[in-house]
């Protein structure tokens, strides 16, 4: 039977890429689909929700919200890597609906008429995430798992030397779910920036008669151009579609049980996650299935073979 999932994305080039191995996986029901601000606006996050949905047309649509456009969270500073639009510049056409649902109202909905059931992936800032359990304090405890693409152990950050982008964004929201009492791993950049997709990999897509190899040669692209001109690496991090392959084939992965917080004050380590590693931990109420290391060719074949199910 397929797993529920609600997928809580400010897509973002690897965000449409797990986007697209989610809706097309059988081994996946996806709910929701919740924007959230990041890696563009909470506005282009919405918009662009609905343009994965519109251009990969799905078997079974999901439910799509809308961002909260009145977060603190830092947005707009990947366009670099994802382009203006966070979908490579491609500029899609869309027939924006209106008088959607709020990103966590949705969230809590789906939820609670799953209770149990349901597992969150979260891809982007945890902004949604942390109103939702706001919104109904009792939610943690009915989620039935939480995996979340964010943070860094030892590796350093990735928007600062000691920050990851997502974490960046919004700290506080970040060690709001943290220390929230749900089942939750992370997938952190130690394991997600070990995998490199390449041109080769790109030639292994679905061709352009399938819409979602269509979809994603059109984006892709500017993020094989802007990985080489900005981090000077020959191929592309997807390190969203590395959180999507935690959550549906985890064996992939090595786990640890971690404690870990969100720096959400220091002056040059806002944003940092920090993970008690003591031989006797003491932060065992916010702990975690940590990803610290990772099969990367069992993580390509299977974003490659998941792609491969459209």
């Amino acid at each position: 039977m397929a797993r529920k999932v609600i997928v809580d994305t400010d897509p973002g080039i690897d965000d449409a890429v797990a986007v697209a191995m989610l809706l097309f996986d059988p081994r996946w029901d996806v709910l929701g689909i919740t924007p959230t601000g990041g890696n563009v606006s909470a506005e282009m996050a919405t918009r662009n929700v609905q343009i994965l949905v519109e251009q990969l047309d799905p078997p079974k649509w999901p439910r799509m919200g809308a961002a909260p456009s009145n977060s603190p969270v830092l947005t707009g500073r990947a366009t670099h890597i994802h382009g203006s639009d966070g979908l490579g510049d491609s500029h899609f056409n869309v027939a924006e609906l209106h008088h959607r649902r709020p990103a966590d109202k949705l969230i809590v909905d789906l939820i609670r008429s799953s209770p149990h059931e349901v597992t969150l992936i979260t891809l982007g800032p945890l902004t949604n995430v942390a109103r939702a359990f706001e919104r109904d304090p009792e939610l943690p405890g009915l989620v039935g798992h939480l995996v979340s693409m964010g943070g860094a152990i030892a590796s350093c950050g990735n928007i600062t030397p000691a920050a990851e982008f997502n974490i960046y964004c919004d700290p506080e929201s970040a060690r709001q779910v943290f220390q929230s009492p749900v089942s939750k791993t992370l997938v952190p950049l130690d394991v997600t920036e070990k995998v490199v997709f390449t041109f080769d990999h790109f030639d292994r897509l679905p061709d352009e008669r399938n819409r979602v190899g269509r979809f994603l040669r059109k984006i892709l692209p500017y993020a094989f151009r802007a990985h080489h001109q900005h981090l000077a690496i020959e191929g592309t991090y997807l390190h969203d579609a590395v959180a999507v392959c935690a959550a549906t084939e985890p064996d992939l992965f090595r786990m640890e049980t971690l404690g870990g917080d969100v720096e959400t004050t220091g002056e040059i380590t806002r944003g940092a996650t920090v993970f008690d590693r003591r031989s006797v931990a003491a932060w065992s109420p916010s702990t975690f299935d940590v990803a610290v290391e990772v099969d990367t060719t069992g993580v390509v074949s299977c974003v490659l073979k998941t792609l491969a199910m459209a």
